[in-house]
């Protein structure tokens, strides 16, 4: 009886900044230009998981419009008991899809101390990679706006926090760059 042959060992980019840097369209240009398959594993798809009415109660997910020193808004992010596990499951399901073989690009927003430690620890027998997209402020606002879709004041919430103390393997200036550009960053660095 022939055993069944192993999994490859699966390649794993964790890309991680402050919304609207471009993590999701770096990523499919990412998709689109490596020379073998990566899913695309969204922390927005996930997010999109809870129902409706976790969105804006203590148990899920609460965005609190605050006003920093300047007159800014800024959004504080809240999370509560059943947004927690959700985040807990979609990074154990990135893993159990990384054990079949499965090269991924996740898109994340790591805000806690020890997060990206915390995904090399669960992703340690996959080849893992961590890049920032960083970007200033006013760039991040202004696409904040365009885009019609986020809360004002997300960014400036995040700034401070989704790259504190982080140790990164690749670091990319987004405020100029596309997300093409961004892709073959990450391409030319790793290898893909």
């Amino acid at each position: 009886m022939a055993l069944p042959n192993p999994a490859p060992r699966a390649q794993v980019i964790v890309l991680n900044g402050v919304g609207s840097v471009g993590k999701s369209s770096t990523a499919r240009a990412l998709q689109a230009i490596a020379g073998k398959p990566f899913l695309h594993v969204a922390m927005d798809a996930f997010i999109d998981m809870l129902p409706p009415a976790m969105f804006g109660h203590l148990e899920g997910l609460v965005f609190e419009t605050l006003t920093d020193h300047q007159g800014h808004p800024v959004i504080a992010i809240h999370t509560g008991p059943v947004f927690t596990r959700l985040m807990a499951g979609m990074r154990q399901a990135i893993v159990a899809m990384a054990a079949q073989g499965n090269n991924l690009i996740v898109d994340d927003v790591l805000m806690e101390p020890g997060e990206d430690a915390a995904y090399r620890a669960l992703l340690a027998e996959f080849d893992v990679r961590i890049v920032a997209l960083h970007a200033p402020l006013a760039v991040l606002e202004a696409r904040e706006a365009a885009r019609g879709d986020r809360v004002i004041g997300l960014a400036r919430g995040q700034i401070d926090r989704v790259h504190a103390a982080r140790a990164y393997d690749l670091e990319i200036d987004a405020a100029d760059a596309t997300p093409e550009e961004c892709a073959a960053l990450i391409q030319d660095a790793f290898g893909l």
